[in-house]
């Protein structure tokens, strides 16, 4: 009778995956699902960071979605293309938005209170320690190594920056003047993040095969409290690594 019922199962599954169109949701929520948890990431030649993606190496890399995750629906649109050289990483941020929430004018300050995109790299899993890097509309920006373990976290600022170990980065705005409360339609963020700053973390630098784990953030206050989206859905903080999707190095 077990082995009847069985057999019956098996046949009821391949007749539901026989009559399923490609385009079904049965199909497509699947795919989608297990694209989401990883990225491939194309390799490029160095080029100019000018904060509006105007880079020729960007046009043949595609913009994958960030979904907003928390707060009022805004409607606004958060995409992301990324890049790797031999050096270090490439991001181009595009966030719609309108109006600029940021009246922060310096560096290492806490920026995640106001507009900003964050970028969240853990090389290797052998160790609870990833890179932190924050860049506001204004462009300014927070760099941390973090070491996070059983959720107790501090990050730690990097000594001597500077030279080539400099984070590039550039941002732009669309419709819009680039001051504090400025309605806008759009804002951009490009940023290139050097090996250099990365040492000693391992597994750095990435080779073809490579895989990293890795999160992605945007905050905007435009409703006066924090929506944000986010690559991977994580629970109560953006520091939860485990949840992190995977990079993969082409």
């Amino acid at each position: 009778m077990r082995s009847i019922t069985l057999y019956l199962l098996f046949v009821l599954f391949f007749i539901v995956e026989s009559v399923l169109p490609e385009s079904s949701p049965a199909r497509t929520s699947i795919i989608k699902e297990n694209e989401a948890m990883t990225i491939t990431v194309k390799k490029s030649q160095n080029f100019k960071v000018t904060g509006d993606g105007i880079a020729s190496m960007w046009r043949d890399t595609e913009w994958f979605s960030l979904p907003q995750r928390k707060g009022k629906d805004t409607g606004l649109k958060t995409e992301l293309k990324i890049l790797y050289s031999d050096s270090g990483l490439y991001f181009l941020f595009y966030c719609e938005d309108r109006r600029l929430t940021a009246n922060i004018h310096d560096d290492f300050k806490d920026l995640w209170k106001e507009d900003v995109v964050e970028v969240f790299l853990w090389p290797d899993e052998h160790y609870p320690i990833y890179f932190e890097y924050e860049l506001s509309p204004l462009n300014h920006e927070l760099v941390l190594l973090v070491p996070n373990f059983e959720g107790k976290l501090w990050g730690w600022r990097p000594w001597h920056y500077e030279g080539n170990r400099l984070v590039q980065h550039a941002t732009t705005v669309q419709g819009g003047k680039m001051e504090s409360n400025a309605a806008i339609t759009a804002w951009m963020a490009e940023f290139y993040i050097p090996y250099t700053l990365l040492m000693p973390l391992q597994n750095v630098p990435p080779k073809s095969d490579t895989k990293w784990r890795a999160n992605f953030y945007r905050c905007d206050y435009d409703q006066g409290e924090m929506a944000y989206w986010a690559w991977q859905p994580v629970e109560k903080r953006f520091h939860e690594f485990q949840k992190f999707g995977t990079l993969i190095f082409e």
